[in-house]
């Protein structure tokens, strides 16, 4: 993947709402080289590889009325809609998915680090 001694980067997509800023704080504070990836707002399918180009890619899943709710959020179903559509590339390509709807911010902090963990070595 990476030359030895080199951190990998870390990408973070999903739509509005789902944890990308907060995951990427703890992911930081445990040491890896994070980038958030606004692909929810591009209409390049794949900005997330050419502008980003990480190593590796977690996309974080919330529901409409999640994150709805976790911005209070003023948007309708088709503006969700629209951004799951924007992230579909990347949500194919991610190594790491993570349905955040049900989980708090160290549970899913903790998923990533073990898929990252496991997937490092």
């Amino acid at each position: 993947m990476e030359p030895p001694g080199k951190r990998p980067l870390i990408g973070v997509v999903g739509p509005c709402g789902s944890g990308k800023s907060t995951l990427i704080a703890g992911l930081e504070q445990h040491g890896y080289a994070c980038r958030h990836i606004a692909q929810e707002h591009s209409y390049v399918p794949a900005m997330w590889q050419i502008i980003a180009k990480p190593d590796l890619l977690i996309y974080l899943h919330a529901s409409y009325p999640v994150c709805t709710a976790r911005r209070k959020l003023d948007w309708q179903p088709k503006e969700y809609d629209e951004q799951l559509r924007r992230l579909a590339h990347a949500r194919q390509h991610a190594h790491i998915f993570i349905d955040t709807d049900h989980l708090t911010p160290e549970q899913i902090l903790q998923k990533a680090l073990d898929s990252l963990n496991g997937l490092l070595g």
